[in-house]
């Protein structure tokens, strides 16, 4: 490491017409094991057998990328994780899960300079299928030259394609004939292997490990990380992914138990039967009385961010009554083992209006007006027609934490969610009930528009959860997890056009 100086001493100033070419792990990224995001493309496209089958391929990789060449452990993990895989779904898990893990683990120093450069280029004997997306939508790069896998009728093989996987020379020579009549003002690297193409560049830099370095603020990305898929919470290095083996059979066990006291049990000790199989409830707040049919009042409306679509169970289990829901979208499973009535709605605003109407005018009801659900401190836009209907609106802040699975995904079979969220070894769910609307801030009797109520409402939700409001819609988040670039996806940011007033 003493050929090079430390990349601390790289000035960042004045680099706007400067090209960089940074290595990834261990350089623009702390951590030096590209293991995890291996272990996240198979367990997301091949489930639990394939994380095992690369768990078990992780010790020969690791013998031979220490002891014998970098190529060879690389290979392995190539083929452990890749092997039979549709190149669509390692493409889609590349967009829509990596960047999250990605993003948390940025080195500030070379990410700095990385940042500072007009011109942005990254080596890596990673998969370049596998980084792509992350290091272009994220952090600007122009080129990103990778490790290229070999195909077969849309699936990989396994196998890698020439010249190799890119370390050492090969990462020199694809410098060479990438960069033919110039030479890239600087180069960053972490280790020996770097330095052949670390050699070619005016001026290179050393990335040292530091382990205990706090990774850059996401804040820093080139675009917010509003919308991500997949069922991990965590990193899974090769301990957190024996531990996810282990626990899955437990966890679903665990599951079909906790999704049956919910679901027999009468909700006015839901509450207690969830606390005593580990599920957290924390309730905030005033809550309404139930509504007093003789009385001829219709019923409340209670307006919830939407985080899982378990949403309205867990208010039913904070009020210890069960209250009617109407949902967007919701698998027939879900609908089965609901321990509340959910009603569809129909996406036609005269059909929906109706139903809605008369569901109040029988008792309470729930709904989510985000549409979607949105893992990140942000809200999602509301849709207005809700505050069209009635004047009894309480708004309910719905926050969860989860330590191992995610209970909302995009993709794959969405009646697995519930399972996913109940999987996780202690999950916790708090309701916040938010006064009742005054009078004066509804359509009806303070005359605001359904749009003002709506951003009003989101707002209050916003302020109690210390979240983000935004104008993204249930559209926007499918089209950016699809990857419709020439949509919305391109640069989903959160500006002006996309705040609503917060």
């Amino acid at each position: 490491m003493g050929k090079f100086p430390n990349v601390s001493k790289c000035e960042s100033h004045g680099r706007e017409k400067h090209t960089v070419v940074a290595d990834l792990d261990g350089t623009l990224l702390i951590g030096r094991s590209s293991f995890p995001y291996f272990a996240l493309v198979a367990f997301e496209v091949g489930g639990i057998l394939r994380l095992l089958f690369l768990l078990l391929a992780s010790p020969l990789a690791g013998f031979l990328y220490y002891f014998f060449s970098e190529s060879a452990g690389i290979q392995i993990l190539i083929f452990a994780a890749f092997a039979g895989m549709r190149v669509s779904d390692i493409e889609s898990v590349a967009r829509a899960v990596l960047p999250k893990f990605y993003s948390t683990d940025l080195h500030p120093e070379a990410f700095r300079v990385f940042s500072s450069c007009g011109q942005k280029c990254v080596l890596t004997a990673n998969p370049r299928i596998m980084v792509e997306a992350f290091l272009k939508d994220y952090l600007g790069a122009d080129l990103v030259l990778g490790t290229e896998i070999s195909t077969f009728k849309g699936r990989a093989t396994g196998f890698v394609t020439k010249p190799g996987v890119l370390v050492g020379e090969n990462k020199a020579h694809a410098l060479q004939k990438t960069f033919t009549t110039m030479k890239p003002e600087i180069g960053l690297g972490d280790r020996k292997t770097d330095f052949p193409f670390m050699n070619l560049c005016k001026e290179s830099y050393m990335v040292p490990r530091k382990p205990e370095i706090r990774p850059v603020s996401t804040d820093k990305l080139l675009k917010p990380i509003v919308f991500h898929d997949g069922c991990l919470v965590q990193k899974p290095t090769p301990v957190m992914a024996l531990l996810i083996i282990l626990w899955i059979p437990i966890g679903f066990v665990l599951a079909c138990l906790r999704i049956m006291a919910g679901s027999l049990l009468p909700m006015s000790i839901v509450y207690y039967a969830f606390r005593a199989l580990g599920v957290r409830v924390t309730v905030k707040g005033g809550p309404p009385p139930p509504p007093e049919k003789s009385l001829g009042r219709s019923g409340v409306l209670f307006v919830c961010s939407h985080r899982t679509l378990l949403d309205p169970i867990f208010l039913s289990t904070a009020l210890g009554r069960p209250i009617p829901a109407v949902t967007y979208s919701l698998s027939r499973l879900s609908e089965i083992i609901s321990p509340i009535k959910t009603v569809r709605l129909n996406r036609d605003r005269v059909k929906d209006a109706d139903m809605i109407k008369k569901l109040l005018q029988e008792g309470d009801l729930v709904i989510c007006p985000e549409g979607t659900t949105c893992r990140e401190p942000f809200l999602l836009r509301f849709s207005a027609l809700f505050a069209e209907l009635t004047d009894h609106l309480v708004p309910v802040a719905m926050n969860n934490k989860m330590s191992m699975f995610h209970g909302t995904t995009a993709r794959g079979w969405k009646g697995m969610d519930p399972f996913y969220f109940f999987m996780n070894p202690s999950p916790a769910y708090e309701v916040t009930f938010l006064s009742k609307m005054p009078e004066e801030l509804t359509c009806g009797g303070g005359e605001k528009s359904s749009h003002e109520v709506a951003n009003c409402i989101q707002r209050m939700i916003a302020v109690s959860l210390s979240y983000e409001c935004t104008g993204f819609t249930r559209k926007d988040k499918y089209r950016a997890l699809a990857g419709n670039d020439g949509d919305v996806a391109d640069k989903p940011r959160i500006g002006a056009d996309k705040i609503m007033g917060c």
